[in-house]
């Protein structure tokens, strides 16, 4: 097909060979080869994805292949295990002696969790049962185990009665965990009450940290948590591309790469 296609059709199917073949398109090299501007590309990159074709990112598109289903805690933990362990190594290390903190559930909040500092002057509230069993162990820590509905897969409680359990607490930092970072979307999950609990606990947190590998940007999960300008810092490892690194930046979010 040549370079200099101009019709939307033409346009189209230009976008959607290179993405099968590279996994990932550009704007701005769309918008070079096709010799047209980029608010006609992203206008392209919208109409294939009202489609259903692909799934739009920050400056690009990749394949739609955002995050499908809830999978077992215990299946998602053998994935990124070392990059899982530096970034929760990397987030406990914010954590000082008598802060209060919450941990949310997921992989990579556990070995947040794993990796606090030898302190008995803590205080962790969760949802994640993974998490209290893994403190539980630590004497001096107190624990507020969150009540709920429980998700089997997550080993975490939702739901009103865990929502309501956080009225009138303020502590200094969450630790969440995501499904899905899309750098325009903002945070998703798989589970909408889970999605609506850490809404609560961002809300009762003074600020909130996303731990979170590589893998996840890019993908949307079922359920939107919230937009970016409610987090202040991203700890990931170091696949991460570039410009999803420079777009937090951006928005005056601190980056740490691990």
């Amino acid at each position: 097909m040549s370079e200099h296609a101009h019709s939307p059709a033409e346009r189209h199917d230009f976008i959607l060979k290179r993405l099968k073949n590279e996994g990932y398109v550009k704007v701005a090299a769309l918008s070079e080869a096709l010799h047209v501007s980029k608010v006609t590309i992203r206008k392209d990159l919208r109409e294939l994805e009202d489609q259903n074709l692909l799934h739009r990112t920050y400056g690009g598109a990749n394949l739609r292949a955002p995050y499908v289903g809830e999978r077992p805690l215990g299946e998602k933990a053998t994935e990124f295990a070392d990059e899982k362990a530096r970034i929760g190594e990397t987030a406990a290390a914010l954590v000082s002696a008598r802060d209060s903190i919450i941990i949310g559930s997921g992989t990579t909040t556990l070995q947040v969790a794993r990796h606090l500092p030898e302190t008995n002057e803590l205080t962790v509230i969760t949802n994640a049962m993974n998490v209290a069993r893994l403190i539980a162990q630590r004497k001096g820590i107190e624990i507020l185990m969150l009540g709920g509905i429980v998700r089997h897969n997550a080993e975490s409680t939702v739901g009103r009665h865990a929502e309501e359990m956080l009225t009138g607490y303020t502590c200094d930092t969450m630790f969440m965990g995501v499904d899905g970072f899309d750098v325009e979307y903002g945070l998703t999950t798989t589970n909408a009450l889970e999605a609506s609990l850490n809404q609560a606990m961002m809300h009762t947190a003074q600020r909130t940290v996303v731990v979170t590998d590589a893998s996840k940007f890019g993908r949307r999960g079922f359920r939107r948590i919230c937009g970016l300008n409610h987090i202040h810092r991203v700890i990931t490892d170091d696949a991460v591309e570039p410009r999803v690194v420079d777009a937090l930046e951006g928005q005056g979010i601190t980056v740490d790469v691990v």
